[in-house]
């Protein structure tokens, strides 16, 4: 069974326990998987995905096509399951609750309480994925997601990291890209880069329970690092 077709009994679930909010969302999420720690991952993550994105489209104002356009790349719902989705959206969007307790309740449901808590920054990064859509990443938008990392315990540099992969902040942007100071020798850099791409592989990411749609992203962040480490690969054989 698809983790569409899950969620959709998730939805039975919710409308049969007369949800109020957020809160009663994710009590759901943990009550109807909790017999599967995988399952109750990914559908954590998915829930979180659509949550905070309709909360970031209420606090810039508006929903353009690009950013429905971005959502899509990040998940590929099946026909029969868009209207569950589209539900979850509406609910999130209407739901008196700030974004604040939603992202709490996400991060405390998807496994926080460690700084950079992976699934976290995989949710962050679809966030920005949205966010920069239409080119531009809105002041509301910008504040939005350096709040949610607050609140997911992402720490300051590796945000910057993190924003490094999706914008475009000048010189330092490889050395951000990868993490690392620029006045490591370049062995470290490679080992390091190394290891980023290890850790980033398409494969892992799956591994943390992130559904198969969510591939494009991890591509593209591979790309990222791919790039920055060339730029400072070249720099050195030129020094």
């Amino acid at each position: 069974m698809s983790i569409w077709a899950r969620i959709g009994d998730f939805f039975v679930f919710l409308s049969s326990s007369a949800a109020n909010g957020i809160g009663d969302v994710v009590e759901a999420v943990r009550t109807l998987f909790q017999g599967d720690a995988e399952l109750r991952r990914r559908v954590a993550f998915s829930v979180a995905m659509i949550a905070l994105s309709a909360k970031m489209a209420k606090a810039d104002g508006v929903v353009t096509q690009d950013e429905i356009r971005a959502f899509r790349e990040i998940f590929s719902v099946p026909p029969e399951e868009e209207r569950n989705v589209a539900r979850l959206y509406d609910f999130a969007r209407q739901d008196v609750a700030g974004f604040e307790y939603y992202a709490r309740r996400m991060a405390s449901l998807c496994g926080t309480g460690h700084k950079n808590c992976a699934m976290l920054e995989d949710i962050l990064d679809g966030l920005f994925h949205i966010a920069k859509a239409d080119g531009l990443l809105h002041e509301r938008e910008s504040w939005f997601l350096k709040r949610v990392s607050e609140i997911f315990r992402i720490e300051e540099s590796h945000y910057q990291t993190i924003l490094a992969r999706h914008l475009d902040l000048g010189d330092a942007d490889p050395y951000r890209v990868l993490g690392i100071g620029r006045d490591r020798p370049f062995s470290d850099v490679r080992a390091h880069y190394r290891r980023l791409i290890a850790h980033n592989h398409p494969d892992r990411l799956i591994a943390r329970g992130l559904p198969e749609e969510f591939i494009r992203i991890a591509t593209s962040r591979v790309a990222a690092i791919n790039a920055a480490y060339e730029l400072i690969e070249k720099a050195a054989r030129a020094a």
